[in-house]
């Protein structure tokens, strides 16, 4: 917000500055963990709870909105095996309520952002929020001709031929007058019923056996063998639309759902229109009390504006519409036992508390263990080994315990303490000053050393398409591997020794780590080997500051703090990890193995090079790409994309139906240029050359024959 009318920004304190930083880095770090490695370390709850809070100082001080904040990126990971396509319109995530208060707070909220809607406009459309994966159709002419996971919200994974085998999703739309061009949106769901089948027969093969029904629609999705997705019972739940070309004229929320359904697509039948506040909160009320009837598990409701002219002059913030909220529903919870607390060894050497508890059904599912962090929240929470407890499923996902109940206690409870030994190797662990975590000490623990080996295969690593977290634990434990390096010595002939790994499964185990040996890029590497403090995009920084490792292992502490977001603490951990014997074997070892990968840093532009440098740009109506193409594209070119109408705007960039703030711009004799112009301006720059990594083969032939 401006302090006046010619937009000078409120300057912030340092601890606010410190704070949103401090943001940043947990929200990441948690955000990686949930989406990407699928292993959360704190409840949907807590991180909502953080996430509001960064949302909150970045409105108070837009100058702290970094292009790396959580607040700016919807999450979700692409598979790099699956090809991927744009959005042409973003697919934004949801801002949170938990409560009916926070809900009547919103409402005033949004009252106040367009002031000319009245109380009586507040009608929204109402519906449960479907637990799945997000999906958008793409049907031209009433034909669908693509299927796009969310992805990043900006780029999705093309899955058309396992969609084509949802068998409740039209594959021609049910009308006889289409529109041109639809964008269904909508959640790939499965029922509880049908979940609870499909684990059956999972079970009965020795397969894997999934902990929920988003889990299981999500991965039977995402297979690359389409056979996979059309042996589970998914079905498509329609929720919205993106871009749309010769429809005709909806005005309201309802009525695009009225259509959808009309056209053949399945809709939640729960969902209704809700003239006021207090018929919102009924509703919500309602289905929190009975979602356990339900067929499909739901964590919460939506509620949207119904007109679309509201919501068009709402807009968007940098992560979701203004125009519709997600309504939590509280964590569900029992009671059980806690028979144990076991402690896990991690890669980096930190203790993981584990709670065993007497299996109990949370939410319908059977949980029977949940982490407790550390030994801080084992204290703070007041548990003993043998206490009644309350556990609940965060976020309807994560198992956590909430609190003890002391007075069931009957005297047979006993106090958990933390060894002083490493339970895996039984050296000696150390907790640090200021520190939550006890870690062990002793780098060859073989607890680290299979959890490193695990993490340089994983999604957070190298990726190795095919290669889980079981088959690197029983390389190990057979001493068929100590190292990252020794994975790529294995041939078919090793891997045939193991049960259960066929001909075909091997020949795929070897290929997979033939071609990430070639094509890893210098980022990717440098994720794989696990530094402590170094997540993805300090990677990335590292990258682009130096061509390989060798350049990295070379540089001083200073060297390492003059690039972007690295300080002290991470600066010294690069720097004692290049300086530990065992990590320089390894360097050696993948350097003669050929997984030497080298990039070019990017090419800066200055401002004064570039027609857009320092010129402030605004982007409103629809345009032929989403409008956060446009403002990448802008920034790109060295300028600065704002999102609210002022004099300090050098530039209006109108698409179709541009609305009141191409009626503001001109008031206040604001240049206002179409998309064609705003090309051209483009085209005048000269490319950037883009930063393509240069896998270095090595000199020895192949590993593999």
């Amino acid at each position: 917000m401006s302090d006046d009318m010619n937009g000078v920004l409120k300057q912030p304190e340092q601890s606010r500055i410190e704070r949103a930083a401090e943001l940043r880095k947990i929200l990441s770090y948690h955000s990686w963990r949930y989406h990407v490695q699928d292993e959360p370390e704190i409840s949907d709850g807590d991180y909502d709870r953080l996430f509001k809070e960064l949302v909150a100082i970045e409105e108070e001080f837009p100058q702290l909105v970094a292009p790396d904040s959580p607040t700016q990126k919807v999450g979700g990971a692409v598979l790099k095996n699956l090809p991927t396509q744009e959005h042409s319109l973003r697919m934004y995530s949801l801002d949170n309520v938990f409560d009916t208060d926070e809900w009547a707070e919103y409402v005033q909220k949004t009252l106040r952002q367009v002031p000319e809607a009245k109380p009586e406009d507040m009608i929204f459309w109402v519906e449960p929020k479907m637990d799945g994966l997000a999906m958008e159709l793409i049907y031209e002419n009433g034909v669908l001709v693509t299927a796009l996971t969310r992805g990043d919200g900006y780029k999705g994974e093309i899955v058309t031929a396992n969609m084509r085998t949802v068998r409740n999703l039209p594959l021609s739309l049910r009308t006889e007058n289409p529109p041109s061009l639809l964008e269904v949106r909508g959640e790939v769901v499965m029922t509880r019923a049908d979940f609870q089948a499909l684990n059956t027969v999972q079970a009965g093969k020795g397969a894997k056996i999934f902990a929920n029904p988003r889990n299981a629609a999500a991965g039977s999705v995402r297979q690359l063998d389409s056979s996979v997705a059309a042996s589970r019972p998914l079905r498509f739940m329609a929720y919205g639309i993106g871009r749309v070309e010769g429809h005709p004229g909806w005005a309201s929320q309802h009525e695009i759902i009225e259509a959808l359904a009309g056209y053949g697509l399945a809709v939640a039948p729960e969902a209704k229109l809700c003239n006021n506040l207090a018929e919102v909160a009924a509703f919500y009320e309602d289905l929190s009390k009975n979602r356990q009837k339900l067929a499909f598990d739901i964590d919460g409701v939506v509620a949207k504006l119904d007109r679309l002219d509201l919501q068009e002059a709402l807009g968007y913030t940098s992560h979701a519409p203004r125009w519709a909220v997600a309504m939590k529903f509280p964590a569900e919870q029992a009671r059980t036992k806690l028979l144990d607390i076991q402690l896990q060894v991690g890669r980096t050497g930190v203790l993981t508390p584990r709670a065993v508890l007497d299996p109990v059904t949370v939410g319908g599912v059977v949980v029977s263990y949940a982490t407790l962090h550390n030994e801080d929240e084992i204290r703070g929470k007041n548990l003993l080994v043998g206490d009644t407890v309350i556990v609940q499923r965060a976020g309807d996902v994560i198992p956590e315990v909430v609190s003890s109940v002391p007075e069931e206690r009957d005297g047979s409870e006993r106090e958990f303490h933390f060894p002083a030994s490493c339970p895996e190797c039984g050296n000696h662990i150390h907790r640090e000053p200021g520190e939550a975590a006890w870690r062990c000490v002793n780098k060859l623990c073989p607890a680290m050393r299979k959890e490193t080996v695990i993490h340089f295969v994983s999604k957070a690593g190298l990726d190795v398409q095919g290669v889980g977290e079981k088959w690197i634990a029983l390389l190990m434990d057979r001493e068929m591997i100590k190292t990252p390096a020794d994975l790529f010595r294995l041939g078919k002939l090793d891997l045939l020794k193991l049960d259960r790994m066929g001909e075909k499964l091997a020949g795929n185990f070897v290929a997979a780590f033939a071609e990430v040996r070639t094509s890893a890029s210098l980022h990717r590497l440098i994720c794989a080997l696990g530094i402590r403090h170094v997540g993805e995009q300090t990677a990335r920084a590292l990258s682009y500051a130096y061509r390989d490792l060798d350049e990295i292992s070379q540089a001083g502490l200073e060297d390492l703090q003059k690039i972007p977001d690295i300080g002290p603490e991470v600066a010294s951990s690069i720097v004692d990890f290049f300086a530990e014997p065992g990590n320089r074997e390894l360097l050696e070892d993948l350097r003669g193995l050929g997984l030497w990968p080298r990039s070019e840093p990017p090419v800066e532009k200055s401002a004064s090079e570039s027609p857009l440098g320092g010129k402030t740009f605004l982007f409103t109506g629809t345009l032929s790409i989403s409008r956060d193409a446009a403002k990448k594209l802008a920034e790109d070119a060295g300028a600065k994309v704002v999102s609210a109408v002022s004099k300090s705007v050098d530039y209006l960039v109108a698409g179709d139906a541009a609305g009141s703030k191409l009626t503001k711009a001109e008031s206040l004799g604001v240049a206002v240029i179409s998309e064609e112009e705003f090309r051209k301006m483009l085209a005048q720059i000269p490319e950037k050359p883009k930063n393509q990594p240069v896998p270095q083969t090595g000199e020895q032939g192949s590993l593999f024959d």
